[in-house]
C-alpha cells in the first residue's frame, strides 16, 4: 500500500505528538533507567573534561558523567530592526544517571525588552524537560544522541506558547584531525504559535579548532524551515576557555542571514560541573 504522504504530514502537524512523547519517556524511564541507575557504578569517568551544549546552537553529542550535575548558564543580547532584547539566565542542568543517559532540565529565562510599545513584553519563558540518551560511538567514529524534550506552558502571558510542544534532537560529532572537529544536528519541532502547532525542522553544522589545550574556536551554521513563516538562516561564531576540567567560560556572536532570523546576537556564558553521587 503507497503512503498517503499529505495524511501522514496532517498527522506530524495536527496529532498527539506529546501523548506519544510522554510515553516514551515513561517506558524508557520505568523499563530502562532504573535498572541502569541501580547497577551503575557512577563516578568511574568523574575526571573528564567538561563538554557543554553552549554556546553553539548544536548541542553536544555526548553526555555528562554519571552522577555529575552540570549548570550551564549565560546571557544574550539580541537586535532586530533597532530593538534589543535581553535573554538570561540561560541556564540548563544536567544530570548524568548513567553512563549513556543523562536528565535534563531546562529553566525559564527572563527576557527583557528596552521598547514594550512596539508589542513586546518583558517576563519569563516556559521552563522545558527531557532526557539524553547517547547512542555513540559508533564504528565510524561518530558520536550520536537522542535528545526528546517537552516545554512545559509556565511563561509570562504573553511570552508563553500556552501549549505542551515536544521536540526531537539528534546531535552528532566527529573527530577530523587532532585538532578538528566536525558536528551538526539534527531536528523536528512542534511549537504553539497562536493555538496552532507549526511544524519546525532544524539542521546545523559546525567546525572546531582546538587552538590550544584550554581555547577552542568554532563557526556554525544554522537553518531552520517552519511550516509557516519564512526560513531562518543563521552564522554563529564562538569561543570557549576551560578555567579548569570542570569549568569553562563562553561567547559567541551570530549574524541573521534570512529576514526571519534576528540581524544579530552577542552573547556569553559560564558553566560548571559537579560530582554528586560516587560509588562505594
Amino acid at each position: 500500500m503507497a503512503l498517503d504522504w499529505d495524511m501522514y504530514l496532517r498527522h506530524l502537524r495536527h496529532g498527539p505528538p506529546l501523548i506519544f512523547f510522554c510515553a516514551l519517556i515513561l517506558s524508557i524511564t520505568a523499563g530502562t533507567l532504573a535498572p541502569q541507575v541501580r547497577a551503575q557504578a557512577c563516578g568511574a569517568n568523574a575526571q573528564s573534561s567538561i563538554a557543554t551544549d553552549r554556546p553553539q546552537i548544536t548541542n553536544s553529542s555526548v553526555v555528562v558523567p554519571c552522577g555529575s550535575l552540570q549548570f550551564e548558564n549565560g546571557f544574550l543580547e539580541t537586535v532586530n530592526a533597532g530593538q534589543r532584547s535581553f535573554d538570561f539566565p540561560e541556564t540548563s542542568m544536567r544530570f548524568g544517571i548513567t553512563n549513556k543517559t543523562e536528565l535534563r532540565f531546562t529553566a525559564p529565562d527572563y527576557f527583557q525588552n528596552d521598547d514594550t510599545s512596539s508589542g513586546f513584553a518583558n517576563g519569563f519563558g516556559d521552563l522545558s524537560l527531557g532526557f539524553k540518551r547517547q547512542l555513540g560511538p559508533t564504528r565510524g567514529g561518530f558520536d550520536v544522541s537522542l535528545i526528546p524534550s517537552v516545554s512545559l506552558p509556565t511563561g509570562a502571558k504573553l511570552i508563553s506558547s500556552h501549549g505542551y510542544d515536544p521536540t526531537v534532537q539528534l546531535p552528532w560529532s566527529r573527530s577530523v584531525t587532532k585538532s578538528w572537529t566536525a558536528a551538526g544536528m539534527f531536528s523536528i519541532m512542534w511549537p504553539t504559535e497562536g493555538s496552532r502547532r507549526n511544524l519546525t525542522g532544524q539542521a546545523s553544522v559546525y567546525f572546531d579548532r582546538q587552538l590550544t589545550q584550554p581555547w577552542d574556536a568554532y563557526i556554525e551554521y544554522s537553518g531552520a524551515f517552519p511550516q509557516r513563516g519564512g526560513p531562518q538562516h543563521m552564522i554563529d561564531l564562538g569561543m570557549a576557555y576551560k578555567i579548569s576540567p570542570h569549568q569553562q567560560l563562553d561567547l559567541h556572536y551570530n549574524i541573521g542571514l534570512s529576514a526571519a532570523t534576528p540581524d544579530h546576537a552577542i552573547g556569553f556564558g559560564y558553566s560548571v560541573r559537579f560530582q554528586v553521587i560516587r560509588s562505594r
